[in-house]
């Protein structure tokens, strides 16, 4: 392709049918897939002029953004002051500290301090605790015959795995998932909402205090957890700043539920939308791993995420100037035909899965191995202890987080268990 070609597509009127803006209407939230669909076969790095940023759709080139753009994207409290926004500055001051807002080295100074936490062999041994948890949450409906999928156990179980990791009082989970609900609406939407803008300052304020003050506790007792790792960790003799203590605990928090939670209840419909692979994996749980990954692939608890370019550059033959966003769509590029045969298809047993719901590179998300474990759990319990899984009449309403897929509430009928089957 020649620099004229480049230039002249780079300079071509976008469809404005294609912008990722659609996604507030509830039809479109709903079933994005078919817009992706479009855009990756119209125009798979598309300019989008509402959002005044470059939307890539094919695997390849999502791959590209996470591998090699720049995740330097936080407005500075400096910045937001020269927009009006200088109310949200305390955001800011934290957010330019989150690893998932920083390229190296600083990023892979504390990714490095973060990851011992969430090393994979670390986390296997907390499976055996998370059977448990599981199964506790499960007592409280099995009796019933129904349950909302998202209120009675995709929330409540990786709120309560997420306190323990981070070495907080179990008591507190649900003011913890209060408090990453409201940071994940800002993380996963394009606009500024005014509205929602006090709000969630005052969840950024409160986080902040209640890390610092379990800071304060953990100085004069002592417990395991990623507070205490951060804390304590020291680099060629330079320790973290409380608050860069402070920032990694917040976000940590929120990806380590909001990702469980919607893989879970994602998981849940998807398998009652395909009744034959879920009867082909109740038929055998050895399948479930296998399972976990194509339901990451087929409905990405993580939608999108945003990159800087980190200097001129081509991508998918468009002229990417430095500094102008490009959205790498995970979700569209898990649906690449080119990468994934047949991909609108959910195939629990689907091999040479290698999707894009944590992430690529870098910035792979560290609490990964976690999410499968919590996920092949709650898929595995369930199954075993709920049979004949139906879903309640009536619309479901997804969450209005553009960027994290998940839905409000699921309500699931079920029958009796067998006989023979206990809950241990």
């Amino acid at each position: 392709m020649t620099l004229h070609t480049e230039t002249a597509l780079a300079a071509s009127e976008p469809d404005r049918t294609l912008s990722l803006y659609h996604l507030l209407d509830p039809e479109v939230l709903a079933d994005p897939y078919p817009l992706f669909h479009r855009l990756r076969t119209e125009d798979p790095v598309h300019w989008d002029p509402f959002l005044h940023a470059w939307v890539a759709t094919r695997y390849k080139d999502v791959v590209t953004v996470l591998h090699h753009y720049s995740a330097e994207r936080t407005p500075t409290p400096e910045q937001l002051a020269a927009m009006g926004l200088a109310s949200l500055n305390p955001i800011a001051e934290i957010m330019v500290k989150q690893m998932l807002f920083l390229d190296p080295p600083t990023h892979t100074r504390l990714r490095s301090l973060a990851s011992q936490a969430f090393t994979p062999q670390r986390v296997e041994v907390l499976r055996a605790h998370i059977h448990e948890i599981t199964n506790r949450l499960l007592d409280e409906v099995q009796g019933k015959g129904c349950m909302d999928v998202i209120a009675d156990l995709a929330e409540p179980l990786p709120c309560i795995v997420t306190a323990e990791m981070l070495g907080v009082p179990v008591d507190d989970f649900q003011q913890l998932k209060a408090w990453s609900q409201d940071f994940a609406e800002m993380l996963g939407n394009f606009q500024h909402n005014p509205e929602r803008a006090p709000r969630i300052l005052k969840s950024v304020l409160e986080m902040a205090d209640y890390f610092r003050s379990a800071m304060r506790e953990q100085r004069l007792h002592p417990r395991d957890g990623l507070v205490s790792s951060l804390m304590n960790a020291e680099i060629q003799g330079d320790r973290l700043s409380q608050e860069e203590v402070v920032a990694n605990c917040i976000v940590t928090m929120v990806g380590g539920q909001e990702t469980t939670t919607n893989l879970i209840g994602n998981g849940v419909l998807a398998l009652l939308r395909n009744p034959d692979q879920l009867e082909k994996l109740r038929s055998d749980l050895s399948l479930i791993p296998s399972a976990v990954e194509e339901l990451l692939r087929y409905e990405s608890p993580s939608q999108h995420t945003a990159r800087l370019a980190p200097e001129d550059t081509i991508l998918g033959g468009r002229r990417i100037r430095k500094r102008q966003a490009v959205i790498a769509v995970m979700a569209a590029g898990n649906r690449d035909p080119e990468r994934f045969p047949d991909p609108d298809r959910l195939d629990i047993t689907r091999a040479d899965n290698r999707h894009l719901a944590f992430g690529w590179a870098a910035h792979f998300c560290f609490g990964a191995a976690l999410a499968r474990i919590e996920g092949q759990v709650a898929f595995e319990l369930m199954l075993r202890r709920l049979p004949n899984w139906a879903l309640e009449s009536g619309p479901l309403v997804w969450r209005s987080n553009l960027g994290l897929r998940g839905l409000t509430r699921l309500p699931l009928r079920f029958g009796e268990p067998p006989s023979t089957m206990t809950a241990a």
